[in-house]
């Protein structure tokens, strides 16, 4: 199984709290007006890595305690992405991904493969990317309508649950 990035980011301090590997997955189906990566949008391009390759390359920095997944659409490759997230968790990384489909939408589909990305997942920050909402007052997202979401606890209820813990939604970082 691999994965298709166009890229990573092995001290992102933008894509969630601490020190985080981000990856940036090629392919989008949704071209958001104002996206910040838009060179990510075409599903050819990039290079393909294996979900193991990442694992050893997130550990390499001792510092890392949080990876994210974003785009492109991590959820255009969600068996993969799934595949990576079961083995940080085990390495004991919090998982955090972007989405441009909400939680209700991913919820209705009902994919197998993308519910099961959703359940390997600590955070989600769905919704697509509004540039008439955008601000750079918020934390870890682009745009108001965008959400921050605690998916063990959404998946729980069955519906969306906001984060609340302060290092995703406060002004300090734990």
């Amino acid at each position: 199984m691999t994965l298709r990035l166009a890229g990573f980011a092995g001290d992102s301090i933008v894509d969630g709290p601490g020190i985080r590997f981000t990856t940036f997955c090629q392919g989008c189906p949704h071209h958001c007006p104002g996206c910040q990566n838009p060179e990510t949008w075409p599903f050819e391009g990039g290079f393909e890595v294996t979900p193991e390759d990442v694992v050893e390359h997130v550990k390499r920095n001792p510092l890392t305690r949080g990876v994210t997944f974003s785009g492109g659409e991590p959820f255009a490759q969600a068996a993969a992405h799934a595949e990576l997230a079961r083995q940080l968790k085990a390495a004991g990384y919090e998982v955090a991904s972007y989405t441009g489909y909400t939680f209700e939408q991913l919820l209705e589909e009902q994919d197998p493969a993308k519910l099961d990305l959703l359940q390997q997942l600590d955070i989600l920050v769905d919704g697509p990317f509004r540039q008439e909402e955008l601000s750079l007052e918020l934390r870890f997202r682009g745009s108001a309508n965008q959400r921050i979401l605690n998916v063990p606890q959404s998946l729980a209820q069955g519906k969306a649950v906001w984060e609340t813990r302060p290092r995703w939604v406060g002004d300090e970082i734990h």
